[in-house]
């Protein structure tokens, strides 16, 4: 996977922690873990940003580091501690793009070891599906699969991405979702994901999302990409 040259997320557990007993109100935590295609324009943050302007009190945290694969989270030991923290109502997992037999298995094998903190956190796990480079725009039904399987494996929330990609592109082959380094997504493919992201973790439909930057024509095909492939909780 090729780096971004862009600061990676701090990591302050104090903030990953939610306090407890303060309010009575219902946040939804979700926690984010992958790497530079979760943090590249800051994905997490446009999701909390999105939904509360839906109306939705949401809080979300990431742990992302430039070229990890969920072997390397389980490894290195940050995500475990997070997750173990508890609170969280969603832990978010992606990896690259895994369309290789090989990265699919392991994909797949440490998706199951997550869940199984996941689930002794009280949280539900989502796959964070992603896409293919460019120039390996052939890997996209492969991406597909690993990701479907994982979610599968675990009973766990898919979140499409890389197919609402390709719907989008079949309504509009011009549409900039890649980034220039052909890999990593514009403002407009991360904007993508997280209309996904919104209507499969929360249920709140891409029209009722705030689109800023883009244009209406664009925000409306964009939304409409997100229906195709997100049937809501």
């Amino acid at each position: 996977m090729h780096r971004l040259v862009v600061p990676m997320l701090a990591l302050a557990f104090a903030l990953l922690a939610p306090a407890t007993g303060e309010a009575h109100h219902e946040t939804t935590r979700i926690l984010f873990i992958g790497n530079s295609l979760t943090y590249a324009n800051d994905l997490p943050a446009l999701v909390q940003s999105l939904a509360r302007g839906a109306g939705k009190d949401v809080a979300c945290s990431t742990i992302a580091r430039p070229d990890f694969s969920l072997e390397d989270h389980w490894n290195q030991g940050d995500a475990l501690k997070a997750i173990r923290k508890g609170g969280w109502s969603f832990v978010v997992l992606q990896q690259g793009p895994s369309a290789l037999q090989e990265s699919e298995v392991l994909l797949r094998a440490y998706t199951k070891r997550f869940d199984a903190e996941i689930r002794r956190a009280g949280a539900r796990t989502a796959m964070y599906m992603v896409w293919p480079s460019r120039m390996r725009s052939q890997d996209f039904d492969g991406v597909s699969r690993s990701y479907s399987n994982a979610a599968a494996d675990v009973g766990g929330l898919l979140l499409p991405a890389g197919d609402a990609w390709r719907a989008a592109w079949k309504r509009d082959a011009s549409l900039p979702l890649y980034s220039e380094d052909g890999f990593h997504p514009s403002p407009t493919g991360t904007y993508l994901a997280a209309l996904v992201i919104l209507h499969r973790t929360l249920g709140v439909s891409p029209s009722l999302v705030a689109a800023p930057g883009i244009d209406r024509k664009t925000a409306e095909l964009l939304r409409q990409a997100a229906l195709d492939v997100t049937p809501a909780l």
